[in-house]
């Protein structure tokens, strides 16, 4: 019997082009304002315009995909709903989109999602069910419920009426530009909306070079072009929530693949330092997904390979929690390299003391100094040496290197902790003792999932033959918790211990070995 085999076919461009001409998106989305950055201009050294989707009714441009599709709907599947699954922005516009078009809305939402976009969706006559931890357990909720009761799944990225109404930003960005843009940095999540932008700029501005970027911890586009096809991510960062997904789209890669130029990545650090750029350009805090594509453009002029000529930033979206604001705060002054981190070893002698606090400053023989001190952490270590944590903000006439050289000539020791992970989330915050140097202690740094009796569950699961010595744990209104645990191995059995731990199915790393640590926690 022969046997034919179905074959994907690719995406005609051409059709999904004239698609975007035709999107119907304007009965729900604005025609958003494109705004050239003078600061960030003249900062960056290139004229900077920002494509403000952050003032969309939603906050967010999945308006206009979901406006689209929506507006394709028969009578009879208006009749039957629209469901959904979404962490927050598709979500909106599919409940703004079905109150227009009068039809009823159901949204799949992880447990995780922030309750401002719960929130929202419910204020636009939305009905929201939350299920599981991720994306991936909302979206199957939804696909069983679009097969039991007849409604109308729409997906957030991949489909191409959504992909169309996505596009119509390129299409107003190439009829509001002065003159042809060098480039357009779009964030990346799915997909669907740099498959739109670049689907529409690349048959009309073939010069502009589109470039995708992703956080450096949910690259899901640059590692299906490195595997050559649609690739599951093990582990995604959810800190950019907007773009955490673990898989881009079967559709969205095969044109993204073809209509864009380049990949590059963004830490978290850099993004939040893009979100304190907007904020000072726009006076709007932006979420994390919104700033990604500046921290991309910002990361390409630092490494020397962002494009000469006018470059245009999406800025995708506004929806973020007002009790992470604060975290985004701490941790880009960082980011942006503006400040250090750094512990310093001193001697518990008369005038250490004072010596180290003169480095610290850069005094002069007057005793004046310039330096500005962010955050200075002291604990009594023992009777030889002394371990201070300190932060330091950086200007033009405070280097890095400057500071470590005053260090380095007062003989005091230092170690550069601005990008350990561990210093930054915990070690800051903490008020610590030292386990006693008897009984051996091993540390790990765990993330699960930031939802209500996450962090009970995750204590409940441990072993209660392990005593735990050091706990931290701060919520930073993620949708990922971050613990640090130390525990006690009296038998040496660490080996056991982590056989363990691996059994919870958290994402964890072992931090014994951390010069964080050893400064300030360690035996």
């Amino acid at each position: 019997m022969l046997v034919i085999m179905s074959v994907k076919l690719p995406v005609n461009l051409a059709d999904l082009k004239a698609r975007i001409e035709a999107a119907d998106v304007y009965a729900l989305a604005k025609r958003t304002p494109l705004e050239l950055a003078k600061g960030l201009s003249k900062q960056l050294g290139r004229n900077v315009w920002l494509k403000r989707e952050d003032l969309q009714d939603v906050f967010s441009f999945k308006i206009r995909g979901a406006a689209n599709r929506i507006a394709s709907l028969t009578d009879d599947e208006k009749k039957r709903g629209v469901c959904a699954a979404s962490a927050g922005n598709h979500a909106q516009g599919i409940a703004a989109g079905a109150a227009h078009y009068g039809t009823k809305a159901v949204i799949f939402m992880p447990i995780t999602t922030p309750p401002i976009k719960v929130q929202a969706v419910h204020a636009r006559g939305g009905e929201t069910r939350l299920i599981g931890d991720s994306y991936d357990a909302a979206c199957e909720a939804a696909l069983d419920y679009a097969k039991e009761s007849g409604a109308v799944f729409i997906h957030p990225f991949d489909e191409i009426d959504v992909i169309a109404g996505q596009g119509t930003v390129g299409k107003e960005i190439l009829e509001q530009m002065p003159r042809t843009p060098a480039a357009i940095y779009a964030p990346v999540g799915g997909g669907g909306l740099i498959s739109g932008i670049g689907t529409w700029v690349n048959a009309l501005s073939p010069d502009t070079k589109i470039i995708a970027v992703e956080p450096s911890g949910a690259t899901t586009f640059k590692t299906s072009l490195a595997a050559g096809q649609p690739t599951t991510l093990n582990i995604v960062d959810k800190f950019a929530d907007g773009v955490a997904v673990k898989m881009i789209g079967t559709n969205t890669y095969d044109i993204a693949s073809r209509v864009v130029n380049s990949a590059i990545t963004a830490t978290n650090d850099e993004i939040c330092a893009a979100v304190k750029d907007v904020f000072e350009a726009t006076r709007t805090v932006v979420e994390p997904a919104g700033a990604l594509a500046l921290a991309g453009l910002i990361a390409d002029v630092r490494n020397g390979k962002a494009p000469d000529g006018d470059c245009v930033i999406i800025i995708s979206g506004a929806n973020v929690n007002f009790d992470r604001i604060g975290h985004i705060v701490e941790r880009a002054e960082l980011g942006a390299g503006g400040e250090m981190l750094f512990a310093a070893t001193i001697p518990e002698k008369p005038g250490a003391f004072l010596n180290f606090c003169r480095a610290l400053s850069g005094a002069n023989e007057a005793g004046e100094g310039s330096r500005a001190v962010t955050e200075f952490n002291y604990r009594y270590a023992d009777e030889s040496d002394a371990h201070v944590l300190v932060g330091v903000k950086l200007s033009p006439d405070c280097s890095r290197e400057q500071v470590l050289t005053d260090m380095q000539n007062e003989g005091i020791t230092v170690a550069d902790l601005s990008h350990d992970r561990l210093a930054k989330r915990h070690l800051r915050h903490m008020v610590g003792g030292r386990a006693g140097v008897d009984i051996p202690e091993v540390i790990y740094r765990f993330e699960f999932p930031e939802r209500p009796g996450a962090l009970t569950d995750f204590l409940i699961n441990l072993d209660a033959r392990w005593n735990i010595s050091l706990f931290h744990y701060r919520n930073h209104g993620s949708s990922t918790g971050h613990v640090l645990c130390g525990f006690q191995v009296p038998k040496g059995d660490a080996k056991a211990l982590n056989e363990q731990l691996v059994s919870l199915g958290y994402p964890m790393v072992q931090e014994t070995g951390n010069v964080a640590y050893r400064y300030f926690l360690g035996g």
